[in-house]
């Protein structure tokens, strides 16, 4: 004889949930993200500063507890691009100018005990791209110029005791960035940037515990 037991066959109950801040993302993006910006600023007392900026798909997620993030971020778009066209003369102050183009950003702040995050990236446009053209005189502050492409992005940053981190990053885009600028008669210092780059991950984990 065999003894039968309640429950023998039963499964086990599920594991209790997760303390503090449970994130699920998922966004996928097609079609075209495209910003444009064509300006003239002349005699400006202050600073200047003009931003053009393109993105598929972008996360931000700042916590102050325990933190399990799972994201995927897929984007099949076919252009992703910022184009920034920009005269600037006559500035007492200082004149920023910048372009960027992103196809996948997924950016983590947190200060708890736990950062769990799993992160997958997915790149399929055919291309983030972003293209500078600045003409700039007789500025009295300093001048930057700056222009980026980035096909995946991901940045974390916590003093969590705990922080077991997954990312995968994947692309099959062509990124490219440009950057023609024209300066002169600058009183303060200038720097004209430019970058081009396929996946790119920084975590920056400080624990205060013992």
């Amino acid at each position: 004889m065999t003894l039968a037991y309640a429950g023998a066959n039963n499964p086990p109950p599920p594991p209790p949930p997760a303390n503090g801040s449970v994130i699920l993302n998922g966004q996928l993006t097609f079609g075209a993200q495209w910003s444009t910006i064509n300006t003239k600023v002349v005699g400006v007392g202050g600073d200047v500063v003009i931003q053009g900026q393109a993105a598929g798909n972008a996360l931000e997620a700042v916590t102050f507890d325990d933190t399990h993030l799972t994201s995927t971020q897929d984007s099949e778009s076919t252009n992703i691009g910022s184009e920034v066209n920009a005269g600037v003369s006559y500035v007492n102050g200082s004149v920023g100018i910048s372009g960027q183009a992103t196809c996948n950003s997924t950016d983590v702040s947190t200060d708890p005990n736990v950062t769990d995050v799993k992160s997958n990236q997915i790149c399929n446009a055919q291309d983030p791209g972003s293209a500078v053209n600045a003409t700039v005189h007789n500025i009295g502050g300093d001048v930057s110029i700056a222009s980026s492409a980035t096909a995946n992005s991901f940045t974390e940053d916590t003093n969590a005791l705990s922080s077991p981190t997954v990312v995968h990053q994947f692309n099959t885009s062509s990124v490219f960035s440009t950057n023609n600028a024209n300066i002169s008669s600058v009183g303060g210092s200038v720097a004209v940037t430019s970058s081009a780059v396929g996946n790119n991950s920084q975590v920056v984990h400080y624990s205060t515990g013992p």
